[in-house]
């Protein structure tokens, strides 16, 4: 039965050395450290690898974040793999449970997650299957 969990988060990131640029392309890394609020209550942490270009609106990115905490009642922590892009303003994100990633009661969870950002807040809507 899938389950949704929904709240808002709190992300930083931090830059991890000088990004390299080449043919107006910029590569640079990042780590994530994320507060989670709501029907999953904990922390997130990840790295990420991004790709600016010189074009406004248009980037990608790739992460993987562990997630540490209780989702409605349950405790563990599972992995989530990010992959992003704006292509000239429009978003395209895929958020996916690595398979077997989960731990403890959150053992064999599968699910997506989607981002929303208003006005400056970020917001999750996850959906999750546990055995």
């Amino acid at each position: 039965m899938t389950k949704r969990a929904i709240g808002p988060f709190e992300v930083s990131t931090k830059p991890q050395g000088t990004p390299g640029v080449t043919d107006g392309v910029q590569l640079g890394h990042m780590l994530l450290e994320k507060q989670f609020f709501g029907d999953l209550a904990g922390t997130g942490r990840g790295e990420m690898p991004t790709a600016m270009t010189a074009t406004q609106g248009s980037a990608g990115y790739v992460a993987i974040e562990r997630v540490t905490g209780t989702l409605h009642g349950r405790q563990g922590s599972f992995v989530f793999q990010h992959s992003g892009t704006m292509d000239r303003g429009k978003q395209h994100l895929s958020i996916t449970v690595v398979p077997d990633s989960g731990s403890a009661e959150l053992a064999g969870i599968t699910g997506n997650c989607k981002i929303d950002i208003v006005d400056g807040k970020h917001f999750y809507e996850f959906e999750y299957s546990l055995p």
